[in-house]
């Protein structure tokens, strides 16, 4: 239909006349309620930006001479985190003559991943930056089988099923 049909025909029903394809031949347009049409456009991102999931990077801090027993808190506190689906920043941070000694604060922190490796793997490995070390830890993804610790029990023995005579040998 011509333009100006279209046009009567949009004012009649109280519509908009809206051009859907200008590069047809000819131009499409349909006669929707434009106002409408952005309100149900908004309503769909919102819904949208609510479906995406935030993640969240929770820092726990230590210093070369934290005690072990304060320690074993930030290693409960990093495995709440990890277990709820945040990220844990570790930040381990050197005062006065401390920063001469990374090494000892490197094997805090190898020492800190080893004993959150169930629930956590490391995103970012130990970094200075400034006068701090730096380690990111992400939870375990759900599709990656966990890693049997140290601690776990030892694997049976295979018994030698060969006749007495074989076996002193």
């Amino acid at each position: 239909m011509t333009p100006s049909e279209a046009m009567r025909l949009a004012r009649e029903r109280e519509l908009d006349l809206v051009e859907v394809a200008p590069s047809a031949k000819p131009p499409v347009c349909r006669l929707i309620d434009y106002g409408k049409y952005q309100y149900e456009q908004t309503k769909r991102e919102r819904q949208a930006r609510k479906a995406q999931k935030q993640i969240e990077i929770k820092e726990v801090r230590l210093r070369p001479k934290t005690s072990e027993h304060d320690t074993d808190v930030r290693v409960r506190q990093a495995r709440k985190f990890l277990e709820s689906g945040a990220k844990v920043k570790v930040r381990l941070r050197f005062r006065g003559r401390e920063i001469q000694h990374p090494q000892v604060a490197l094997k805090i922190l190898q020492d800190f991943a080893a004993r959150l490796a169930d629930v956590g793997e490391v995103e970012i490995r130990p970094n200075m930056e400034g006068r701090s070390l730096l380690m990111i830890l992400a939870p375990l993804s759900k599709g990656k089988p966990v890693k049997k610790t140290a601690s776990a029990k030892p694997a049976p023995q295979k018994k030698d099923v060969r006749p007495k005579s074989e076996k002193t040998g």
